[in-house]
């Protein structure tokens, strides 16, 4: 498979701070990679430099072969198209004055995707039908949302644009277990449907497992271990991936539920 993203020894400080300590990782197309590791390891950081969010204070991002640093204006613009998130808190990360319609509308407008608004319209049905919401709901505004509904809310914005990668920075951990499972099985579809690269992060073994293809272990800013997901979960290694495991609830009962 085609190597999409390559973090090629990345370090990120913040003053004297190092979130995050020379980390290399590379992910295919259509694949995921769950980075996991407990609140404060430097995943979320990673996660930033990745999206050019925060900047890296050593080493390289490189994203279909192109340092991600090179890129200015246009070429910037195109990449943040190609390379989406999808956030752990779905109603923090939508505006509470735009119906949720117009919320994903404005990001075709941004990127200039749809010369129309009736064209931009269709496209904003298009993917809300999707994330199995109800097209006639576009009108409503986000408090009137489940968080479940919020988060394929979350997720049909960050698909308008059609990018190869996206970022989800723990985007089942503030939903209930037979939620989370919902939204994992809408995510394994819709990867499925666009051959969509994952960088999945999160703190629950469990969930990250269920995703994954394979599984970056990190602490204290460091990833100390990296291998399939079975391998990672049913022989991990390192002290600190026993640790993981031995906190991990059952999520597999809510996950036959939801198929």
């Amino acid at each position: 498979m085609k190597t999409l993203l390559n973090i090629k020894n990345v370090s990120v400080h913040y003053g004297k701070l190092e979130a995050v300590r020379d980390v290399s990782l590379s992910l295919a197309a259509g694949e995921t990679l769950g980075l996991v590791g407990e609140s404060g390891c430097g995943k979320s950081s990673l996660g930033r430099a990745v999206l050019r969010l925060g900047e890296t204070t050593g080493g390289r991002v490189l994203f279909d072969g192109c340092d991600i640093r090179s890129f200015k204006g246009a070429k910037l613009k195109q990449f943040r198209s190609q390379a989406q998130v999808v956030f752990q808190d779905p109603f923090g990360s939508l505006n509470p004055r735009l119906s949720v319609g117009a919320a994903i509308e404005e990001v075709l407008f941004v990127h200039g995707l749809g010369k129309t608004r009736a064209t931009r319209r269709t496209r904003v049905t298009d993917l809300f039908t999707d994330v199995g919401l109800n097209p006639d709901w576009l009108g409503r505004y986000p408090h009137e949302f489940s968080g479940g509904q919020r988060q394929r809310i979350g997720i049909a914005r960050a698909l308008a644009l059609e990018p190869k990668l996206l970022i989800a920075d723990e985007p089942v951990s503030a939903l209930d277990v037979s939620v989370q499972a919902d939204i994992i099985q809408l995510l394994k579809k819709l990867q499925h449907e666009r051959n969509l690269a994952y960088l999945f992060i999160g703190h629950d073994l469990a969930v990250v497992r269920e995703m994954s293809d394979r599984i970056a272990v990190m602490y204290n800013g460091e990833i100390v271990e990296l291998g399939s997901s079975d391998q990672i979960c049913d022989d991990p290694q390192h002290p600190y991936t026993q640790k993981l495991l031995s906190a991990v609830p059952d999520i597999d009962a809510a996950l036959r539920d939801a198929e």
